[in-house]
């Protein structure tokens, strides 16, 4: 099991509020930035810990990138 900060731990909520629980739900950072109600660094902060822990995914889209959980915890 891993270990989650806080930030973490919200952003990783909200994306699973979001519906973002494989490839096809990807979200981006501003939509989880307005479920989770954080600032913009605090979400960033969050997603680097989850990619970090391999938690979440990220996918390269032509505007913005999109992020999915690939790993439960």
């Amino acid at each position: 099991m891993v270990s989650l900060g806080p930030f973490a731990r919200k952003v990783y909520d909200a994306m699973i509020a979001l519906g973002a629980t494989s490839e096809n739900g990807i979200k981006s950072a501003d939509q989880i930035m307005e479920k989770a109600k954080l600032g913009k660094g605090q979400i960033n902060l969050g997603l680097q810990e989850l990619l970090k822990n391999k938690v979440v995914g990220r996918i390269a889209r032509s505007k913005r990138a999109g992020y999915y959980i690939c790993q439960q915890i």
